[in-house]
C-alpha cells in the first residue's frame, strides 16, 4: 500500500505573531517612499521617512523576541530591509540632491556606498550565526547599517541647518558617502546598544530623555540629527580606544 504523503501545512499564525515581519515590509514600504519623494525634490520628506524606516527596524526585533515569533523569514526580511533603506535610499537621495552636476562620477560613488552597505550587512548575518562570546557582543565590527545612512546623510543635514549657503560641491559629498561606506566594511569595533543595561530605578529618567530628545528632533531636526551623528562618531572613537586598551591589557 503507498504511504499517505501528504505535506505538512505551517502552523497557523495569529495576527500579533506577524507583527514583525509586518513593520519590517512597513519599513521597506517606507524606504522606497523615500526614494519616491527623494526622486521628486521632497527631501525632507524623503528623510522623515527613512527616520520612519530606522524606528521601525529598530522595533521590530525586539517585538518579535518579546512575542517569540522569531523566523528565518523575519530575519531574511529584515536583511533586505536594511539593504533598501540604509544602503539604497540614502544613495538615491544623496544622488539626487547633489550630484546631477556629475552624474557619472556621483553614481559611481553611490554604487560603492550601497556594495559596501550589502557586504557590511552579509558579514553581520554570518557573524550573528556563529557563537561570539558576550564581550565580542558589546560591539559591532564596523558601523551598523542604519548608523551609516544617517552619517551618510549628514552633508545634507548641515546644508538645511544652513540653507542660505550654496549646495556642498559634488565630490565633497560624494568624497564623503565613499568614506562612510568603508567605515561599514571596517574593522573597527563601534557601539552596541545590545550591551547598555539600565537599572529598574533609573528606566524612568531614561524614558524621559528619550522623549526629551525626541521633541527637540521634531522642533530642532537638523540640529539634533547633526549632534546625533557627531556624537556617535565620539563614541567609535571612544570605542576603538577601550578595546585597544583591553587588548594591551591582555598581552594582544
Amino acid at each position: 500500500m503507498a504511504r499517505d504523503r501528504r505535506t505538512r501545512r505551517p502552523a497557523a499564525q495569529t495576527l500579533t505573531q506577524m507583527l514583525p515581519n509586518l513593520l519590517t515590509v512597513g519599513a521597506i514600504c517606507a524606504g522606497l517612499t523615500a526614494i519616491r519623494f527623494a526622486m521628486s525634490g521632497r527631501f525632507d520628506m524623503a528623510v522623515a521617512l527613512i527616520l520612519l524606516a530606522a524606528l521601525l527596524d529598530g522595533i521590530d526585533g525586539r517585538i518579535a523576541r518579546l512575542l517569540k515569533s522569531e523566523s528565518a523569514i523575519g530575519a531574511e526580511l529584515d536583511s533586505l530591509a536594511d539593504f533598501l533603506n540604509f544602503g539604497v535610499a540614502p544613495g538615491l537621495f544623496l544622488y539626487a540632491w547633489s550630484m546631477q552636476e556629475a552624474p557619472r562620477e556621483g553614481w559611481i560613488a553611490v554604487l560603492i556606498y550601497a556594495v559596501c552597505c550589502v557586504l557590511r550587512l552579509a558579514r553581520f548575518n554570518v557573524d550573528s550565526k556563529s557563537s561570539a562570546s558576550d564581550a565580542d557582543r558589546a560591539f559591532f565590527v564596523g558601523i551598523p547599517a542604519p548608523a551609516g545612512a544617517f552619517l551618510a546623510l549628514m552633508p545634507y543635514f548641515i546644508w538645511r541647518l544652513f540653507p542660505d549657503h550654496a549646495l556642498p560641491h559634488f565630490a565633497l559629498v560624494a568624497g564623503w558617502i565613499v568614506l562612510i561606506g568603508l567605515l561599514l566594511i571596517s574593522r573597527l569595533p563601534t557601539p552596541s546598544l545590545k550591551a547598555v543595561r539600565v537599572r529598574t530605578e533609573r528606566v524612568r529618567y531614561l524614558v524621559i530623555a528619550l522623549v526629551a530628545v525626541a521633541a527637540t528632533l521634531f522642533t530642532y531636526p537638523w540640529a539634533v540629527l547633526i549632534a546625533l551623528d557627531v556624537a556617535y562618531l565620539a563614541l567609535v572613537v571612544a570605542s576603538v580606544r577601550k578595546v585597544r586598551r583591553s587588548r594591551r591589557a591582555n598581552g594582544h
